[in-house]
């Protein structure tokens, strides 16, 4: 499954994306200060996502128009990507205004930026794990072996390197080490079923479509984490944009939250969507029971859980994705995203004092 040639950008910015994110220290300094809002609704909605199912969310308001119906006159123009970094590259090139990604490039990219990203709502919890060759069942015996993630300093990626330090495990080539191989996701499965790697720490459908392939789940990311809950997806805009257009941040917003609810109140029809979708945008669509293994691995919320985040922070340190810390003060700008909720009836989401300037 690969995205087809019809979007260039990705090529164009996986060259920088690495040395977008190699510079993460500047976290400790302040975000920067905010313009008046103008609140104009724009005339351009740039938006990026992932054609996986942890991006189901996106992938559903999409097709059903919960996005567009919202957002009015404003044009929605979208972008699909196969990693974070990447699409950190573009959101800070300037080449996209808002996007679905995970949890360790937001931080990142935060971090990056000196404060010009804000992340405002969720989107998918859970749904990534180790799977490995069958014949793998402790972590020691990854030792001499490759196993893959999808880009470095992408979420599954901070994971892996973190458990693996968790667990003694040094990362390198030879026989005492676990050699970490960063590949787009439908070559991991390629070269597993070739049996040129032992494995991937994946994202959904990912890691099902491996399991589909024989391999066997060593580490489920859930067992983790307090509640078996982790932030897979969020998503963040520039601040600029937000500041200039809450209106149409809103708007996002509401989409969003409209594709969640059919999500969980037709499961059977979301899955229907999302794989239809996944599949006009890679040329293949997943097999039944890839798609409902996936999706009994991961829950769509709208709460960014904001709670997890220092610790994801920590994390990309223990795995070397940053040199430190990232101060996450002013990281979370939940004002719009409250005040949708509060307006359909639902209950407020924490955003655990990030959202506060430091």
């Amino acid at each position: 499954m690969r995205l087809r040639s019809r979007i260039p950008l990705v090529a164009t910015v996986a060259v920088i994306a690495v040395g977008v994110l190699a510079s993460c220290s500047r976290a400790a300094e302040a975000p920067a200060p905010a313009p008046a809002a103008s609140g104009t609704p724009a005339a351009e909605l740039r938006l990026a996502y992932f054609p996986n199912i942890t991006h189901a969310p996106a992938l559903i308001g999409l097709d059903k128009g919960f996005f567009a119906q919202e957002l009015g006159s404003t044009k929605l123009t979208t972008q699909p990507f196969n990693a974070g970094p990447d699409e950190v590259a573009a959101l800070l090139g300037g080449s996209l205004d808002a996007g679905f990604i995970g949890s360790s490039p937001a931080i990142n990219a935060f971090a990056k930026s000196n404060g010009a990203v804000r992340l405002i709502a969720g989107s998918t919890s859970g749904g990534a794990q180790l799977v490995v060759a069958p014949g793998i069942t402790t972590p020691d015996q990854l030792k001499g072996k490759i196993i893959a993630t999808p880009q470095a300093g992408n979420t599954q990626d901070v994971s892996f390197k973190k458990w693996l330090k968790a667990n003694n495990l040094e990362i390198g080539t030879g026989p005492d080490k676990v050699t970490v191989q960063n590949l787009d996701n439908p070559r991991t499965l390629d070269l597993f079923k070739s049996g040129q790697l032992a494995g991937g720490w994946l994202p959904e459908p990912w890691s099902s479509r491996l399991v589909d392939a024989g391999a066997k789940v060593l580490v489920d990311e859930k067992s983790l984490w307090p509640n078996g809950q982790f932030p897979t997806t969020v998503l963040i805009v520039r601040t600029q944009y937000l500041q200039e257009h809450p209106d149409t941040i809103a708007a996002l917003l509401r989409g969003e939250q409209k594709a969640i609810d059919f999500a969980t109140g037709n499961p059977a029809e979301a899955k229907t969507v999302t794989n239809d979708s996944i599949k006009k945008l890679t040329n293949s669509a997943l097999a039944p029971a890839v798609l409902d293994r996936a999706f009994s691995e991961l829950s769509f919320t709208i709460d960014p859980l904001a709670a997890t985040f220092p610790q994801l922070s920590k994390d990309s340190v223990t795995a070397g994705a940053t040199e430190k810390e990232t101060k996450l003060a002013g990281f979370l700008d939940l004002k719009a995203l409250n005040s949708v909720l509060q307006a359909a009836g639902k209950p407020a989401v924490d955003a655990a004092g990030l959202d506060k300037q430091g």
